[in-house]
């Protein structure tokens, strides 16, 4: 039985994991680095371990040191999260031969489905559609040629460690296959440390689609339905759905199957994702598995009502999946809009800052997982994500509503937020009638222009006009009786609903 999780992250998922925690009666450890001493996980924890300074691989990378800080506070197991070491096949290792639980696949599993080469071997064993490349590693130049005009062209040249779009270049003809190649690996060496790179048949117009799947450890594994990933910038999500609005009974079936089948031919147990590119035509390949919790996990436990980090421990534990694959049920929609610190007007650069004020988006089917509040800074060594907005409704077009509804009301001052271009992507034809791709954002340039940066600051001037305006008046008002005079509360909530402006 598990009585307390070390969590090795930080930030919002840190903080969603310790709430299925809390629920569950499990006491959850901290670990934090210097620019996360008053971090929101830091004092949501029922106990909390400082593992170093604020650069990654100094703090939250630091495998010895947070395997240490497991045994210090005698916890039962560690959950990864996503991102630092959720992936990684030694840390892995090293907590399972250190006598505490990984809440995740084994190491094995994490390995084979790591190696992206690897991985289209193992799904072309199992039968599980891939999209025709390369079967190894690519060598020399010469090879790189030759399998490139065998494939034709237009082709994607990977990292064969990478993930999050590190390490891709589309090649569109021959004269840019050697530049694209030499990019490419130099990409995936600086990122991964391995410049390892294989070739893929670049699908035109493609949906990314994937299946959330769940193993216990006795060969039971159900998929959970798929979430839709098409929105992406920089082949990075933006905005995630479920159902998909391409998706149909038969294909839905179909994919299910070999997601499953997928998770099996890697012993996979825990929670993961499979994931899929979808073309025009409903022919889809097997892109990667991650093996972990992802992001976006939210929006399918909105419309399936299972908690997804609860089930992870469960089956860590030892126990048997809560559930069959006719017991799990799909109701209503769900969309997701991450929010991220940055700037969308300068190339969605990072705006990391101090969080002056935030108004988060509450009501009927609105889910906020964040972890900042007012007076929080946001670090400058981190991922500058904010919080995950996550919208559930009866339909795909009251979804939309609630969404643009809950971002209108989202209000963040202090820093520069993606909310402004998350409301243009919910205004947009192609997305609100599901007729988009992977293509989205490209396509649609014109409809996600946002105003011009001086008429954003004409807003803040207005505001603080309005402001200075009601002290003046407020000073203009001359009182004798001193018993007549506002409570110093109501002065403050005054001033304060005008900020909220």
């Amino acid at each position: 039985m598990i009585k307390k999780i070390l969590v090795a992250n930080r930030g919002e998922i840190a903080v969603r994991i310790m709430r299925s925690c809390r629920e569950m009666g499990v006491l959850s450890v901290a670990v934090f680095s210097e620019a996360d001493r008053t971090s929101m996980h830091v004092r949501y924890a029922d106990e909390a371990y400082f593992i170093g300074p604020s650069p990654s691989h100094e703090s939250y990378l630091n495998m010895d040191k947070i395997i240490e800080v497991a045994r210090k506070s005698k916890s039962d197991a560690i959950h990864p999260g996503y991102g630092f070491l959720s992936e990684n096949a030694l840390f892995a290792e090293k907590v399972e031969k250190s006598g505490i639980i990984f809440i995740g696949p084994s190491a094995d599993a994490i390995k084979s489905m790591g190696d992206k080469v690897t991985a289209r071997k193992l799904m072309e064993s199992s039968g599980v559609p891939v999209v025709p490349g390369t079967k190894k590693r690519l060598e020399s130049i010469a090879e790189l040629h030759e399998v490139a005009l065998q494939i034709g062209y237009p082709i994607m040249i990977k990292a064969s460690a990478g993930g999050g779009g590190k390490g891709m270049r589309l090649v569109k003809n021959h004269d840019e296959l050697e530049s694209s190649y030499k990019m490419a690996k130099s990409e995936a060496k600086s990122s991964f440390g391995d410049d390892t790179v294989y070739i893929e048949k670049y699908i035109e117009s493609p949906h990314h689609i994937e299946f959330q799947v769940l193993a216990d450890q006795y060969g039971n594994t159900i998929h959970l339905f798929e979430r839709e990933c098409s929105v992406q910038r920089r082949h990075q999500k933006v905005v995630e759905e479920t159902p998909s609005p391409l998706m149909t009974t038969r294909l839905r079936k179909k994919m299910g199957q070999y997601a499953v089948k997928a998770a099996q031919s890697v012993c996979y147990v825990g929670a993961g994702t499979v994931e899929f590119l979808v073309d025009e035509k409903h022919n889809f390949y097997f892109l990667e598995m991650n093996t972990r919790l992802q992001v976006e996990h939210p929006i399918t436990e909105r419309v399936t009502g299972i908690d997804l980090v609860k089930e992870q421990i469960k089956v860590a534990a030892g126990e048997k999946l809560s559930y069959k694959q006719e017991d799990v049920k799909m109701h209503g929609h769900s969309i997701e809009c991450r929010i991220y610190a940055e700037d969308p007007q300068n190339n969605f650069m990072p705006n990391p800052g101090l969080i002056r004020h935030i108004t988060e988006p509450l009501g009927l089917g609105v889910r906020t997982d964040g972890y900042v509040y007012e007076g929080y800074e946001i670090p400058i060594y981190y991922d500058p994500m904010i919080s995950k907005l996550i919208i559930w409704a009866k339909s795909r077009q009251e979804s939309i509503q609630r969404m643009k509804r809950a971002l209108y009301e989202y209000k963040i001052t202090g820093v520069k937020t993606s909310i402004p271009f998350l409301e243009k992507i919910m205004d947009t034809p192609d997305f609100v009638n599901g007729t988009y791709n992977t293509h989205f954002i490209e396509k649609n340039t014109d409809y996600l222009q946002l105003d011009e940066p001086c008429q954003l600051d004409c807003q803040d001037i207005a505001m603080f006009v309005t402001y200075v305006d009601f002290l003046k008046k407020q000073a203009s008002q001359v009182r004798d009786n001193v018993t007549n005079k506002p409570s110093p509360w109501k002065e403050f909530g005054k001033k304060r609903n005008l900020l909220r402006l």
